[in-house]
């Protein structure tokens, strides 16, 4: 999973001085986490942290992971900044030591693997989340390379295999139900690398 090629990209871009995608949290996730009770969550391809802080402001018990160093740092240092923990590791997810029914909520938040292991990390992931608990999933579509053809700031993947489907959702989350599964356009603004109207999948689904 981790060539030095996509290692380096993710290093490089979270030495930035400011926070890439800004420190404020998601919008979806905000969304929807603001229906649930507090628990454990963990946050798959956390970068700088702005997700897993806001759970933790919460009330939450943030759990990340991700594979930069450097996104580690910066997220450790928006924690202490608002005077919260978060457990975050960094590797790959088949090396990380999560154990079965762990977490009530995983959330995927803009979480692009690379095509090739997308569905076997989600599947492996699936494994971490106990029964009755949700995946609260937003990311760029395949729809989303018309816009970031049009306006590169809007940020995303541009190769296909990387971007999402509501198909490839139904079955990487088969033992779920569907409480929300759409594809949408929406405005970002989140730090200098998500700006503009891009497409996304929105997904919340509950595990049987």
């Amino acid at each position: 999973m981790k060539d030095s090629t996509w290692l380096d990209k993710w290093n490089e871009r979270y030495t930035h001085e400011e926070f890439v995608y800004g420190t404020a949290p998601n919008n979806y996730l905000e969304e929807q986490l603001k229906k649930l009770n507090p628990g454990t969550i963990l946050f798959p391809a956390d970068g700088e942290g702005r997700n897993s802080v806001y759970a933790a402001l919460q009330g939450w018990e943030a759990y990340s992971f991700d594979i930069s160093e450097q996104g580690k740092y910066k997220s450790l240092q928006l924690a202490e900044q608002n005077g919260v923990t978060i457990d975050y590791k960094v590797g790959e997810l088949q090396t990380l030591s999560y154990h079965e029914q762990q977490f009530d909520v995983i959330a995927l938040i803009y979480a692009h693997f690379p095509g090739d292991i997308k569905s076997s990390i989600h599947q492996m992931l699936d494994q971490y989340l106990r029964k009755g608990g949700f995946i609260i999933f937003e990311a760029f579509s395949k729809k989303h390379l018309d816009y970031v053809t049009k306006n590169e700031k809007v940020g995303g993947p541009k190769d296909i295999e990387s971007l999402f489907s509501i198909e490839e959702i139904k079955a990487d989350f088969p033992g779920y139900s569907i409480i929300e599964l759409q594809e949408t356009e929406i405005e970002l603004r989140e730090g200098l690398f998500h700006n503009g109207t891009g497409s996304v999948i929105r997904f919340v689904g509950q595990k049987q």
